[in-house]
């Protein structure tokens, strides 16, 4: 039997991959982190399914649980938020089950900064203006940030940042990224990404601390970069008439629609 491991997406119950949808309702058994999934995604569990809410349990008793199930010889649908390849604890579990030979797959899920910078109405790398986007955080209470990876070294590329896990120090970042992107640069803050009670925040930056109120101290991503507030800047070439491409009509060789 195969644990599931299902990135269910930024909160929105239907941003779900279809291949994430036909797994849970394939699987009798279905762990998922209750803070943070919406319940109407145990709507496709099948009838009569196990659903463990893991959010309060910790490492050793989730492994026991899709241990106890796949000795049953239980599917096991395990349900994170947003996108497993980026801050999900998912590889201390993966590790735990090769240990115990107990084997999985991975299927990925909307992540929060899409989903965020859906909610903007934002493309996060305009031509000309900015054509790197770095996904990054402050260090905090579960993980500590490695030496080489500093904001400072991030932000003086000048690439569009998206911040996770960092606005309940909002203060501490705007002071750290100022020297580098100015006080006028454009920031925007996310709460609750495609939740029902989403807020969206824009401000330049020296100003956007000061609107974020004290209950979003969690599930909020931060952008900063000259790109969010860009209105001037070059057509893509992508799509220029003069772009040889090969699926251009009328191009020796071009391949059909």
């Amino acid at each position: 039997m195969t644990v599931h491991f299902i990135g269910a997406g930024p909160g929105a119950a239907d941003l779900i991959t279809l291949r994430g949808r036909d797994l849970i309702a394939a699987s009798p058994v279905c762990l998922y982190a209750g803070s943070l999934i919406p319940e109407a995604l145990l709507a496709h569990c099948p009838p009569g399914a196990k659903i463990i809410n893991t959010a309060s349990m910790d490492l050793d008793q989730i492994i026991a649980a899709i241990a106890e199930a796949h000795a049953a010889g239980h599917d096991i649908a395990r349900l994170q938020s947003g996108d497993l390849s980026i801050w999900s604890a998912m590889g201390e579990q993966l590790r735990r089950l090769r240990a115990l030979q107990i084997p999985y797959d991975v299927t990925p899920g909307v992540p929060a900064f899409a989903a965020a910078a859906a909610s903007l109405g934002q493309e996060l790398t305009l031509p000309g203006v900015a054509q790197s986007l770095v996904l990054t955080r402050m260090g905090g209470r579960a993980s500590k940030m490695p030496e080489r990876e500093t904001l400072a070294g991030f932000a003086a590329t000048g690439a569009t940042l998206a911040l996770h896990l960092s606005v309940h120090r909002i203060e501490d970042l705007v002071a750290e990224l100022t020297p580098f992107y100015g006080a006028d640069c454009p920031a925007a803050v996310v709460w609750q990404a495609s939740w029902p009670g989403e807020q969206i925040l824009r401000a330049p930056l020296s100003e956007i601390a000061g609107l974020v109120p004290a209950e979003m101290e969690r599930t909020a991503l931060i952008f900063v970069g000259p790109g969010l507030g860009a209105g001037e800047f070059e057509d893509s070439r992508l799509y220029a008439r003069d772009y040889d491409r090969r699926f251009r009509a009328g191009r020796v060789g071009a391949v059909k629609p």
